[in-house]
């Protein structure tokens, strides 16, 4: 079992940042992929960004905005988010897959889950 806790949600302006965070306990945290996905109310849960032990992989959306990090010392993966938009108003969600190599897109394909971390952009 992996449990997974995120933090660091909150509210911040259009065109501001904010950084998640994500800590790991249970099994050997560097094995799995890391990935961060989001759901908006009445929408379905949107990729945002993986890493792997050595590649990150973004969606289009947030490519050059968001930055996926990871350190396997803290057992920790962030979420570094920049220009925040309103539309990216959304509960954001830590997830893992024991992949090793291969960040998948689709939430299926992700074994645990964190609570969640709301985060509101205000226009």
């Amino acid at each position: 079992q992996v449990q997974l806790v995120e933090s660091g949600g909150g509210l911040v302006q259009a065109g501001g940042s904010l950084r998640l965070s994500c800590a790991a306990s249970g099994r050997t945290f560097v094995n799995y992929v890391m990935a961060w996905f989001r759901q908006a109310p009445g929408k379905e849960r949107e990729f945002v960004g993986g890493i792997s032990w050595s590649s990150t992989f973004y969606s289009d959306s947030v490519k050059g905005r968001f930055t996926i990090s990871r350190d396997n010392a803290k057992n920790t993966v962030y979420l570094q988010m920049n220009s925040l938009k309103p539309e990216e108003t959304a509960v954001y969600y830590c997830a893992a897959d024991d992949a090793r190599f291969l960040i998948n897109i689709d939430p299926l394909e992700y074994d645990y889950w964190g609570q969640g971390t709301q985060v509101t952009v205000s226009s």
